[in-house]
C-alpha cells in the first residue's frame, strides 16, 4: 500500500469516510465486545488517538450548531476500551497476537483482521459469535474461494455439520489445488481459547521464518472444540490497492444517494474525457 502506508497505518485508511480500524472496532463493540487491543507497529502507537475525544472539532462542531455531526463524533469515543500494544518486532501475526496475552488474561478472545470487510445481514463477528454460543471453544471464520485462490490462503479440513458449520480437524498453508482438503479458506475473525497463548508461546516459525497464528490454532484442534463458521454475505479484501477501491465502490453502492452521487461525478469526468478526445 505504499506510498501512502509511509505515513498512514494502513489500518487507518478509509472505505468511503470510515477507516478500516473504525470499522472493525464498532462491529466488535456492536457484537458485546468492550475491550478492544490494538497491535500496532513501533512509531503509530497513535492509531489508538482515533478514538480519543478531540476537543477542538467537538467544540467546532457545537458552535456551529452542527448536533448531529457532534453526536457521531461522541459516539466514536464511547465505543469501547482502546488499548494499543506495540509489537517491537515483525515475527509475523502469531507473534502478534502474543504481544495481546497481558491484556487479554485468561479469557476467551476475538481475532479480528480490519483489512478483511464483509456486507451482509449480519456482520462477520456476529456470524462467529452465534456459532461459538451453541459450540464454545475455537471458532473460525472462513469463506469459499475460486481454485485460483487456494495456493494462496490457508484451507480448512473437517466435516460439514451444515451449510454454515463444520467440525474443524486441520488446517493446510497454501495448498496446491490437489492436495487442498476443501475449497474454505481462512479470513477470520476467529474466536479462540487462551490456550493458544500458550500453543504460539509454543510454535516455531513457520512460513516465512514467521509464527503464525494458524500453527497455534492447529496446535489445539483435538484438544479444544473447533469449528469452522462460512461466512455469509459479501467478503472484499482491502489489503491491496484494487479492494480497497473495490470496497469503496461496493460500499457506495449499498446507498442509492452516495451511489448516484457518485456515478454523477463519474459522468462529468467521462464527458470530459469525451471532449478532450473530440
Amino acid at each position: 500500500m505504499l506510498p501512502v502506508t509511509r505515513t498512514v497505518p494502513k489500518m487507518l485508511l478509509p472505505v468511503g469516510t470510515v477507516p478500516l480500524i473504525h470499522r472493525a472496532v464498532k462491529e466488535a463493540a456492536e457484537a458485546g465486545f468492550e475491550k478492544i487491543v490494538l497491535i500496532v507497529s513501533p512509531g503509530v502507537d497513535f492509531v489508538g488517538e482515533y478514538f480519543n475525544n478531540k476537543p477542538l472539532l467537538e467544540a467546532a462542531l457545537k458552535a456551529s450548531g452542527k448536533s448531529d455531526v457532534l453526536d457521531d463524533q461522541l459516539a466514536i469515543t464511547d465505543l469501547a476500551e482502546i488499548v494499543s500494544v506495540e509489537q517491537h518486532e515483525a515475527k509475523g501475526n502469531g507473534h502478534a497476537v502474543l504481544m495481546a496475552r497481558e491484556e487479554v488474561g485468561d479469557e476467551p478472545f476475538a481475532l479480528i483482521w480490519p483489512d478483511e470487510l464483509f456486507w451482509g445481514n449480519s456482520t462477520a463477528i456476529e456470524q462467529v459469535l452465534a456459532v461459538w454460543r451453541e459450540r464454545p471453544g475455537i471458532v473460525v471464520g472462513v469463506v469459499e474461494v475460486p481454485d485460483h485462490a487456494i495456493p494462496l490462503l490457508g484451507v480448512i479440513s473437517g466435516e460439514e455439520i451444515s451449510n454454515t458449520v463444520w467440525n474443524l480437524t486441520g488446517m493446510v498453508e497454501k495448498p496446491s489445488l490437489e492436495e487442498a482438503p476443501s475449497n474454505l479458506a481462512l479470513v477470520g475473525p476467529y474466536l479462540l481459547t487462551p490456550e493458544v497463548f500458550d500453543a504460539l508461546e509454543q510454535t516455531p516459525p513457520g512460513a516465512g521464518g514467521e509464527i503464525q497464528i494458524t500453527d497455534g490454532i492447529a496446535a489445539r484442534i483435538g484438544v479444544d472444540v473447533a469449528h469452522a463458521c462460512v461466512l455469509q454475505g459479501s467478503r472484499i479484501d482491502t489489503g491491496n490497492p484494487a479492494g480497497m477501491v473495490a470496497a469503496t465502490i461496493f460500499e457506495s453502492q449499498q446507498n442509492p444517494e452516495a451511489h448516484a452521487l457518485v456515478e454523477a461525478v463519474l459522468e462529468q469526468a467521462r464527458l470530459g474525457a469525451k471532449r478532450s478526445a473530440d
